[in-house]
């Protein structure tokens, strides 16, 4: 299986099935000196683990992280961080239903017909477990940059929207609910509706919101790695994922130009941010914002149709522990996503001399 790294000079190599003794990754490129605060790290592996409210899967999860190389007395070396994240609470025998079957609109059927053969314990490689690796890097890349802000929140779920615009908003409240939704009225009705489902048996989709504040200008690449692009895919690359768009998105191509183009003030910077902070694929110094769609958890509690390894038709019914809604968890594997985008382009800027 190739595709297990992302990033060309800071670059993430993850490894690890959902149900395998650990997970864990490798992270070259990061320099030398930087100070890590490891509770910082495992604060954002807090915001993503399982169990953590009634509103998300309840399989229990500590996600210790432990660091077995490229850091020393608090900072780190220059040399690949090598890390590990122990599996402590696998209930294998919840997915033995499915050793035969094929569960809809999973990866279990791609992986066998590509690979002859799949770790059906919570889907292997395929579970959203894997992204733990990706949350450990994204806490990294945001020591490497603490001058820019990464804030991610829940939008929408379901029909519920989140009505207001992001500067409106009090980021600090965003983990004052499960949800992680920053307006209090907009969060209690997500939780509801998120609750509802759960007792149906269903799942729910749902929208994160990712702002990125205080990046200076120069990041990102023309043609083929702009920067809004890697965002792009380093957003897709995440389980459950549907949509990306940033700026103006898809609300843009209803518009003029004479409506959508941010013009400019003395000092660069511009009247509006329609562009989403970026322009010709490089950062110009305004707010990044950008949205991501997930579909609901393929995994449900009812009776449906599936396909067995034969070609058979049968009917099957979702066993074991599974989100009802994935984005509360998402917001961390956001946030962290970007900072790994963000952190790669910054060692890519500074191989520039003026």
């Amino acid at each position: 299986m190739a595709g297990n790294s992302y990033g060309t000079l800071f670059r993430i190599t993850t490894f690890g099935e959902s149900h395998g003794e650990a997970l864990g990754g490798i992270i070259d490129g990061c320099p030398p000196g930087i100070t890590i605060d490891l509770e910082a790290v495992q604060l954002e592996m807090s915001r993503r683990k399982p169990g953590q409210s009634a509103i998300v899967t309840q399989r229990k999860e500590p996600d210790d992280v432990q660091f077995l190389s490229g850091i020393f007395e608090g900072k780190t070396t220059g040399t690949p961080i090598g890390f590990i994240i122990p599996n402590t609470n696998q209930k294998s025998d919840d997915y033995s239903h499915i050793k035969d079957n094929y569960r809809p609109s999973h990866a279990d059927y791609v992986y066998d017909q590509k690979y002859g053969f799949r770790d059906y314990r919570g889907g292997g490689r395929s579970s959203a477990r894997e992204t733990a690796s990706r949350v450990v890097a994204g806490a990294i890349a945001k020591q490497m940059l603490p001058k820019i802000k990464i804030n991610a929140f829940v939008s929408s779920v379901g029909h519920i929207h989140l009505d207001k615009k992001y500067q409106e908003l009090d980021f600090s409240k965003i983990e004052s609910n499960p949800v992680r939704c920053p307006d209090a009225d907009s969060a209690a009705k997500m939780e509801e509706y998120i609750r509802e489902i759960r007792k149906q048996g269903d799942t729910v989709g749902g929208v994160v919101t990712c702002v990125i504040q205080n990046v200076p200008v120069g990041l990102g690449e023309p043609v083929f790695d702009k920067l809004h692009a890697e965002l792009g895919k380093a957003m897709l690359s995440i389980n459950a994922v549907k949509g990306f768009e940033f700026g103006s998105g898809f609300c843009g191509a209803e518009m003029k130009g004479s409506d959508h183009n941010d013009l400019y003030l003395e000092d660069g910077t511009t009247k509006t941010n329609l562009s989403g902070g970026i322009q010709g694929g490089i950062s110009n110094g305004m707010d990044i914002y950008f949205r991501v769609a997930f579909k609901p958890v393929a995994t449900i509690m009812q009776k449906q149709e599936s396909l067995d390894n034969k070609g058979n038709i049968t009917e099957m019914t979702g066993k074991g522990r599974h989100d009802p809604c994935v984005v509360p968890r998402a917001v961390p594997i956001v946030e962290a996503m970007a900072a790994i985008v963000l952190a790669d382009f910054h060692l890519l800027n500074k191989t520039y001399s003026k």
